[in-house]
């Protein structure tokens, strides 16, 4: 079963017409590779597939200038960033053959695919995508789509046994075969101890030196290893917003779970039953809610930040567009009402507009300016033009 993203098919075909090369970056198994053969099957002219985890194609791409320079149409490269050396000869193509548009798939960041935005400064764009989301499996899935995660195969699993053990296979995957893959050699026991009491930071600011000294490692080996999860997709730093204040504002990381499913799976909650009995049940709910805000929001990674001052106010997300700064909070209840923190908010960062996403299912106004909105209706976070 395939679910058509139609969104981001739209937005892809609007890069492909204006750049020479175009990346779909995000997660491994996420959907890069199906979203390419469902965006080439509207291509009018041939398409043209090269993985590069597939031995086959790794010999015909040995020389690269040679199998590409008379290729037209639209030439899709997978895991692109298993052949770094790839990007300068894209560089010259995009310059040289007119006839063909580059598609690269990575499951790295920008910041760790460096030889894109370096040598391809001025010919690429970037789209960044992630599993399903709530607008896309439709409100009476968005559960179950908490419960097993973003990730397709885990989505779409014929029962919850199976989708666990997807997950729990991809985290063994991705500790002994991806990481390495990437040219990090970091222990996989290491990095997966890591991961795991990482998932107890869920929702909070990050400290390097709690986490190092229980695991026995430095805070600069702690922060490398949050920042390789970062740039593999698995964790989001969302950063502090800074402005002239006299308050002492938080400037350490909160971290986020991108993927409610590999939570659950890092604390062994194999099903629903488990995920509601659990401690962390809202805050697994809350950092869902936010991915799924920041989806549907089509924002950017450096674009979303979180407000925190020593005083206990906060604010769970900041963003600002069209020179207007925005909130979004996100309360595990059932009728979440205006709090001292959202009107300290509102004055301190005079907040556009603040929407509040909740599990329930009517939209209300706190204020002229603060929205309660269920889950489902994340469609209204609208930005004033």
């Amino acid at each position: 079963m395939q679910i058509k993203r139609n969104a981001e098919i739209e937005i892809l075909n609007r890069l492909v017409k204006n750049n020479p090369v175009v990346a779909i970056l995000g997660p491994r198994q996420c959907g890069k590779t199906t979203l390419s053969h469902q965006f080439s099957s509207q291509w009018k002219s041939e398409a043209t597939f090269f993985d590069l985890e597939h031995p086959r194609d790794v010999q015909r791409l040995e020389e690269p200038m040679l199998a590409l320079e008379n290729v037209s149409g639209l030439v899709v490269i997978d895991e692109i960033q298993r052949t770094p050396d790839l990007f300068p000869v894209l560089r010259v193509l995009a310059d040289r053959n007119k006839k063909a548009k580059y598609l690269i798939l990575g499951s790295a960041s920008r910041d760790l695919i460096r030889q894109s935005s370096e040598t391809l400064a001025g010919r690429i764009s970037y789209l960044e995508i992630g599993g399903f989301s709530s607008q896309l499996v439709g409100e009476s899935k968005t559960e179950k789509l908490w419960i097993r995660g973003t990730f397709p195969r885990s989505f779409l699993a014929s029962d919850e046994k199976v989708s666990y053990q997807w997950r729990q296979d991809f985290i063994a995957t991705f500790l002994e075969r991806d990481i390495p893959q990437l040219g990090f050699n970091i222990p996989a026991k290491a990095l997966g101890r890591f991961w795991k009491m990482l998932a107890h930071y869920h929702g909070q600011i990050f400290n390097a030196s709690e986490i190092g000294r229980s695991l026995g490692v430095s805070d600069h080996t702690a922060q490398r290893y949050l920042d390789l999860l970062s740039g593999t997709f698995m964790v989001r730093q969302l950063r502090p917003w800074y402005y002239n204040t006299k308050k002492r504002i938080v400037k350490r990381p909160k971290i986020y779970f991108r993927d409610s499913g590999i939570l659950h799976a890092l604390f062994a909650l194999e099903n629903k039953k488990d995920v509601l009995s659990h401690p962390k049940l809202g805050a697994s709910w809350e950092g869902f809610a936010l991915e799924e805000a920041i989806k549907t929001a089509r924002l950017k990674e450096d674009e979303v930040f979180f407000w925190s001052v020593h005083e206990a106010a906060e604010i769970d997300l900041v963003f600002q567009k069209k020179g207007r700064l925005y909130g979004i909070e996100v309360k595990y209840a059932q009728a979440p009402g205006s709090t001292k923190s959202m009107r300290s908010a509102m004055a301190e960062l005079s907040l556009n507009h603040l929407w509040i996403i909740y599990p329930g299912k009517k939209s209300y106004p706190l204020d002229r300016n603060i929205t309660v909105i269920p889950l489902s209706d994340l469609n209204k976070i609208e930005i004033s033009k």
